[in-house]
């Protein structure tokens, strides 16, 4: 398994990935000024191989998918799973729930006659 990435490098690539062209103005950090990617960062990383696989496989989650996949992935630390497929709706992540970890990234296209292994657990969110 690769290590994870810098929280820097999330946060790029989530900004890359998730930012809207033109943000209006009242729009660029809550309140109490916590940008989501560097949530995102704090919560959960992306190995080296998860980075290739969303960028190769064209695979954009928005926020609100993000955040249902940290959900899912704190569900799954609730039940003792250790390594978890998280479904989303068009993409299946596997990750390491002990790790906090996204370890690969696969699409609704590549999902057919797939065979998950080395998983406890199955997350729908």
């Amino acid at each position: 398994m690769s290590a994870p990435i810098q929280n820097n490098q999330v946060s790029q690539l989530l900004q890359t990935r998730t930012a809207p062209a033109a943000q209006p103005a009242n729009s660029a950090a809550p309140a109490g000024g916590v940008d989501f990617s560097a949530v995102l960062a704090d919560r959960l990383q992306l190995s080296n191989h998860a980075k290739t696989r969303l960028q190769s496989r064209d695979l954009n989650l928005d926020r609100d998918q993000w955040e249902r996949v940290m959900s899912g992935v704190d569900k799954a630390a609730l039940k003792g799973a250790k390594e978890s497929l998280v479904m989303v709706d068009d993409a299946a992540l596997i990750v390491s729930v002990r790790n906090r970890t996204v370890i690969t990234a696969v699409s609704q296209q590549q999902l057919k006659d797939n065979v998950f292994t080395n998983i406890d657990s199955a997350v729908i969110v």
